[in-house]
């Protein structure tokens, strides 16, 4: 309706404007004959004033037809311009229409295709998603699995490390693997007896003079250990552990310190690290009087540092075997490299003149091509005295060959 607003009111003011023109006529042609009155009253006052109204009434009949046919053309030609400027407007409003279908349907089919798309992709990063889920899922179960299992490997372990028997089996056990896998073989020895006495050590380590045969001792006391550090009623206090310990540093210096067998010491391995800790941390009057009796207190970790040191003495020693056998081989590498040195010093010389010979050699040539050269150019020197041959102040004679 705005498109057809400025068409309308075109129409209308020009029928207005018809429409003035026309009073405008009307009023001239009265105002012409109320003029011309004064006139006509002077004849016949009455008929004259009939005749002028009837002419007023054929003039004002007159104008209204003529006017009643401009606005019917007027009409007409409105309805025709309005009629046409609708049409135009529906054909320019079905072709927008049109357009905007177009552009409506290829924005919706773009946005269909993203929308496909993010969802495409929505549903791989899902489906990815969901996989890594159900992995980490099994993954997860796998692990509790483990973990049961883990379990009751610990309770078999605390049912094996119940018994005193099993806890020695088990720190010789570890003993032999940490010795094995630091000391070549011919260093150690596993249940070793003393000849004096009869007793059995675990082990005893065959170290260098002075120091001797060591002997190492697995079997730790560790159930009052365990009594100390627990909560239930079988709780001891740390004097009952500490006299343990203290029980256990006199047998083995008892037992494992011989004189003239054995050297002035023995090692007492405790299995356990936190035991280790326990006794150093909280326990130190128990490593003094160790010290005092001239026994060594030793975890799995500071055994590997002992066991270190006895093989780097080990090496020292077999190291110090073999110095006359390396004295000897210097000696030969030192007689190889004089003749070496003697013989480099005989090539060089050798390369020497042999670099002066091709000099030599180089200036031959050299003078014989020239000569050839002269030769080849019929240049020979004037002989002088009965001598082939000139110096070099002769004088060049250059000889002309005849032709044939």
């Amino acid at each position: 309706m705005d498109a057809y607003l400025p068409a309308v009111l075109a129409a209308a003011a020009l029928v207005a404007a018809i429409a003035a023109v026309a009073a405008l006529v009307v009023a001239l042609r009265i105002s012409r004959r109320v003029e011309a009155l004064p006139e006509a009253v002077a004849g016949d006052r009455e008929a004259h004033h009939r005749a002028i109204l009837t002419d007023l009434h054929g003039g004002l009949a007159d104008s209204a037809e003529r006017i009643a046919s401009r606005q019917s053309e007027e009409g007409d030609r409105l309805r025709r311009a309005v009629g046409d400027e609708l049409a135009r407007n529906r054909e320019q409003l079905q072709v927008f229409e049109r357009t905007l279908q177009e552009r409506v349907d290829q924005r919706l089919a773009e946005i269909g295709g993203k929308v496909n798309e993010r969802l495409d992709e929505g549903f791989k990063r899902t489906n990815e998603t969901f996989v890594s889920v159900m992995t980490r899922l099994q993954t997860i179960d796998d692990a509790q699995k483990k973990i049961e299992t883990l379990t009751g490997s610990v309770v078999s372990l605390q049912n094996l490390l119940g018994s005193k028997s099993s806890r020695g089996a088990l720190g010789e056990r570890q003993l032999e693997d940490i010795v094995k896998n630091v000391l070549p073989e011919a260093a150690y020895e596993f249940q070793y007896t003393f000849q004096s006495g009869g007793v059995r050590a675990d082990c005893v380590l065959k170290l260098p003079e002075p120091t001797g045969l060591i002997a190492v001792d697995s079997k730790f006391p560790l159930e009052n250990y365990e009594r100390m550090i627990s909560d239930g009623p079988d709780r001891v206090t740390p004097g009952v552990f500490k006299a343990d310990v203290r029980r256990h540093i006199d047998d083995i210096a008892s037992k494992y310190i011989v004189p003239g067998e054995t050297g002035d010491g023995a090692v007492m391995f405790v299995p356990a690290e936190s035991v280790f800790a326990e006794i150093h941390a909280h326990h130190r009057d128990l490593v003094e009087y160790a010290g005092q009796r001239h026994v060594w207190i030793v975890s799995p970790t500071t055994l590997m540092a002992v066991l270190n040191t006895a093989r780097a003495v080990l090496k020292d020693v077999e190291t110090r075997k073999q110095i006359h056998i390396i004295k000897d081989e210097l000696g030969k590498l030192g007689k190889d490299f004089g003749r070496f040195d003697d013989r480099m010093r005989k090539l060089a010389e050798h390369i020497r003149q042999a670099h002066e010979d091709a000099g030599q050699v180089q200036i031959s040539s050299r003078k014989i091509s020239e000569r050839f050269a002269a030769i080849e150019r019929a240049e020979l020197p004037e002989a002088k005295g009965g001598e082939e041959g000139g110096g070099q102040g002769a004088p060049q004679l250059s000889v002309v060959p005849r032709p044939d």
